[in-house]
């Protein structure tokens, strides 16, 4: 795959978007946030099957290939599309894995090369008990687990939320990616430090922390009540602006003290009633605004008038 189209995350950080010129701020930009590709899902769905089956995934290349072509033709270009989570639906060490893999890997050669795709790991990916094993393969097929880069002037910070959700096999890394995570937020919400302080600070993971109240029951769709609240505290102290994720395959999420939970629905399955889609995110000096757009509507008509009228500002 050509180097300047699959740019992996390697030493926890993205070689497509760490120049020092990243890290200030030259006015609003957009990105592409999508998620749960799934190849596989939908046929298993159908079937009843989604522990066994996914054995066919032709449907969902085909959406995915759409997404990549309404993406590719947008006027002005998004600085990135981020994919968060669930690009395959077998398991690691299952049938189907290596195929869903390969057609994925193919389809995407189809984005623009200048527009960086950014991978972030889910559930299918890693396994819902994740080891060491299952992490090392996915990254080596897409890059590192947890990660950061700059874009604009912003800080981006990708996690591994399956390392929050069931850490029970893999506990050193858990510990890791905690270590490396405090540090993150310290050096960018410090006020004394030397380094560039970031205008925004976005964080990109799979599962959300909740998906309509900060105080909901637990759920397979969201994280516990007491990794939920810490991670709230934590972000909320160093200025997060926002956390994107998808795993839910429907649209939902809140905002609560300053802080956006956006969850995005599925260019693949969808378990709702939304439809197969991606979400724009318009960053601009004091707010980010995000709209969800199905496949068709943003193929057919590209951005609202109003986002542009945003990124002209």
């Amino acid at each position: 795959m050509a180097e300047n189209i699959f740019l992996k995350a390697k030493h926890r950080t993205f070689s497509g978007l760490t120049e020092d010129a990243e890290h200030e701020w030259t006015g609003p930009f957009f990105f592409i946030q999508a998620a749960d590709p799934q190849l596989g899902l939908m046929k298993a769905w159908r079937d009843g099957d989604c522990d066994g089956g996914g054995d066919e995934w032709a449907e969902e290349v085909e959406l995915t290939k759409q997404a990549l072509e309404a993406v590719n033709q947008l006027r002005p270009k998004p600085r990135f599309m981020v994919l968060c989570g669930d690009l395959v639906h077998a398991m690691p060490g299952t049938p189907f894995r290596e195929g869903q893999e390969r057609d994925l890997k193919a389809v995407l050669k189809e984005a623009d090369p200048s527009i960086p795709l950014v991978f972030v790991s889910g559930n299918h990916d890693l396994g819902n008990t994740p080891t060491p094993s299952t992490v090392e393969q996915y990254c080596r097929a897409w890059g590192d687990d947890y990660f950061s880069f700059w874009v604009g002037g912003v800080l981006c910070l990708v996690l591994n939320s399956q390392l929050f959700f069931d850490a029970s096999a893999c506990p050193q890394l858990r510990e890791a990616q905690e270590t490396w995570l405090e540090a993150q937020l310290s050096r960018a919400s410090s006020s004394s430090s030397t380094e560039h302080k970031p205008k925004h600070i976005l964080v990109f993971q799979h599962i959300p922390l909740y998906l309509k109240s900060p105080d909901e029951e637990d759920d397979y769709f969201n994280l516990e009540r007491t990794v939920r609240q810490n991670l709230l505290d934590r972000f909320k102290k160093a200025g997060v602006k926002a956390v994107f994720s998808g795993h839910y395959h429907r649209n939902a999420g809140g905002c609560h003290g300053g802080l956006d939970m956006v969850v995005t629905s599925a260019i693949g399955c969808q378990l709702g009633d939304d439809v197969h889609g991606i979400r724009v995110v318009v960053v601009t000096a004091d707010d980010v605004i995000h709209r969800y757009y199905s496949l068709e509507q943003l193929r057919g008509r590209g951005i609202d008038e109003d986002l542009k009228k945003l990124l002209q500002a």
